[in-house]
């Protein structure tokens, strides 16, 4: 006898469950009950059950529903589904912003002679903390500041404070340092670890926090924050210094610190819960070494960085290597100080000039102990701050469909360097500490090759050439020194695919001069549209504007004079190759008139950029009769 009853599926909540029930009933019972009556006993127990299978099958729906991104609404599901994706959400987004921050300092020489007393000037450690005038922001400084070094990228400027009222000879200089600042109270909280537990955990009491700066130990050594406990290396910047790297030292000036990689065993990660509290997790290992200090990784083996084993030594079991990760060192027997920021949101995007109380001030090193200790107090006194423009950036924690477009977008690259707009990218994102890339170009490697006299570029599918330039204090482009081009090859070669190889290459600069000539309406001011036509081309040659192996088309040029009001026809226009070194020019040649084509200028088969370098001498025009 066949006792398999016919169960519908489609009901999804209650009336169906319920009607699906009594259809059942009646189906397969209907000698037995017949009272379907809503005030009847059974249909008490029809309801109950018809209530128990439409929560069941609403939070089977919810939990199918918040596995998924799209359809996730709990906040810390879509928290979770991002990491499992790559991305980290933001709580609270701080304000950056640029400080003016001045100092005094004493004269010295006599008559002709009189410069500032540079041995006064300060150098201000990182971390020196600002305040709004009247409000609760808060910013702090993310790189040293030094009132006695000068450079391209980090000028001193030198002004007269004062002077003798009677030789009128100054007797106290003004400098100026820049600054960049971001926003966040900076607090401490302290937590104490005895017994080693692998993957532990603590969490911040704070809810809007920004960053962690900084976990230290109580006998001072460093945990580094990770982006997954798997990561054994880190990014660290060492200062440009002889005892660092003798090689690069001399590119001090534009290149302050150098790119290091490292491992390191004492690391963490983060995760922002759904009250908004930071997370911090630890690893698994109970040892003070590195994981293949215990068991050696062969992949590591012979790669040259600091840290990692140059041979096996050792007889190892190959079966170890499956059981031997640690994903870094369990914290035991020590007290962790976690130091961290916490914003306001939106509210620290302060306007203009509202920012100059010094809260917090600490010195690299101080000025020479044989100095006049009355004038060091002084000067140190004199240190003043104020925000030229306001403060930007801020806003408060990703909205859920922030996240979830967010998380997206970083899972399509995987944070790593696949396409050529990923290079791209992350060039111009290493931080400016380590050098500043105006301008990258990226093609792939080729070689020539020689069949039957012929020679042909064949491309190098393993290899790329990256093509990078500088600015210089004028905003002109210049040549990368050898450290910046050091430090832009570790930071890339970090992301790189392993079969990737990148030569850091200089683009050619073509600096060149245009001369115009045009004819003006009779009701028009000529010298008024001349300028006007000066001014468009400048701001179309705004070096901004152009990148490496970007073309000029002579109509685009012509098209921007002749739509400046006034102008009747455009007569002519011209370019020529600056080369002159004795004048500032790059020095590189270049045939325009063979490079032109259709009235298109092309740029060179080497990787190069037209710049107009001196726009103020090299653009000129007249105005001839109609």
């Amino acid at each position: 006898m066949n006792n398999i009853k016919d169960v519908s599926y489609l009901g999804k909540d209650y009336n169906q469950f319920k009607q699906n029930l009594i259809e059942f009933s009646k189906q397969y019972f209907p000698d037995t009950y017949t009272d379907f009556n809503e005030s009847s006993p059974g249909s008490l127990f029809l309801d109950m059950a018809a209530y128990v299978g439409d929560v069941l099958s609403f939070y089977s729906d919810d939990n199918l529903k918040e596995s998924l991104l799209e359809q996730a609404t709990e906040r810390g599901n879509i928290y979770d589904i991002a990491k499992s994706l790559g991305y980290k959400a933001n709580n609270v987004v701080p304000a950056y912003v640029t400080l003016s921050v001045y100092q005094l300092v004493p004269a010295t020489g006599t008559g002709d002679d009189v410069k500032p007393d540079f041995n006064y000037a300060l150098s201000i450690k990182p971390g020196m903390r600002v305040k709004q005038d009247s409000g609760a922001a808060t910013f702090r400084t993310l790189d040293s500041i030094d009132f006695g070094f000068s450079s391209s990228i980090d000028t001193t400027e030198v002004t007269i404070y004062e002077t003798d009222s009677t030789s009128n000879i100054p007797t106290y200089y003004l400098l100026k340092k820049t600054a960049k600042a971001v926003s966040g109270e900076v607090k401490t909280s302290t937590f104490t670890f005895t017994s080693p537990i692998a993957y532990d955990k603590v969490v911040l009491t704070d809810i809007n926090t920004i960053d962690i700066i900084s976990v230290t130990e109580s006998d001072g050594d460093a945990w580094y924050e990770v982006p997954y406990l798997a990561q054994d290396t880190i990014f660290e910047a060492v200062p440009n210094l002889l005892e660092n790297d003798p090689d690069f030292v001399n590119y001090r000036s534009s290149s302050p610190s150098l790119l290091k990689l490292r491992k390191t065993a004492k690391r963490f990660i983060t995760r922002l819960r759904s009250d908004n509290r930071i997370e911090l997790q630890f690893g698994a290992g109970i040892s003070d070494n590195n994981d293949e200090e215990i068991v050696p990784n062969p992949d590591n083996v012979g790669n040259g960085l600091a840290g990692f084993r140059k041979s096996i030594d050792v007889d190892i079991d190959p079966s170890n290597f499956l059981y031997t990760r640690t994903y870094g060192q369990a914290p035991s027997n020590t007290t962790l100080t976690v130091t961290y920021t916490v914003g306001n949101g939106i509210q620290d995007n302060v306007a203009a000039g509202v920012i100059s109380k010094l809260d917090f001030i600490e010195y690299n090193d101080d000025v020479n102990a044989t100095n006049n200790l009355n004038i060091i107090n002084f000067v140190k006194n004199s240190i003043a701050i104020n925000n030229d423009a306001p403060a930007v950036g801020a806003k408060t924690q990703d909205t859920a469909q922030d996240i979830k477009n967010n998380a997206l977008a970083n899972f399509a690259t995987q944070n790593r360097l696949v396409t050529r707009e990923d290079y791209i990218i992350r060039t111009y994102s290493m931080p400016a500490k380590f050098g500043s890339i105006a301008k990258a170009y990226i093609v792939p490697d080729d070689q020539i090759s020689q069949q039957d006299l012929i020679e042909t570029r064949v491309a190098n599918p393993l290899a790329m050439n990256m093509y990078v330039l500088g600015f210089n204090s004028s905003k002109q482009l210049v040549a990368l020194n050898d450290a910046i081009k050091n430090n832009l090859k570790t930071y890339l070669g970090y992301y790189r695919m392993m079969t990737d190889a990148i030569n850091i290459k200089d683009a050619f600069i073509i600096n060149m001069a245009l001369r115009f000539e045009i004819s003006v309406l009779s009701n028009y001011n000529s010298n008024e549209v001349l300028l006007q036509c000066i001014s468009s081309i400048k701001n179309y040659f705004n070096i901004d504007s152009w990148q490496i192996n970007q073309p000029i088309v002579k109509s685009a040029v012509q098209n921007l004079i002749g739509n400046i009001p006034g102008v009747l026809s455009v007569v002519n226009v011209y370019f020529e190759n600056k080369y002159d070194t004795a004048q500032g020019y790059s020095g590189n040649t270049y045939d325009l008139a063979s490079a032109t084509r259709n009235g298109v200028i092309y740029p060179s088969l080497d990787p190069s950029i037209f710049e107009v370098k001196f726009p103020n001498q090299d653009i000129r025009g007249r105005v001839v009769s109609s």
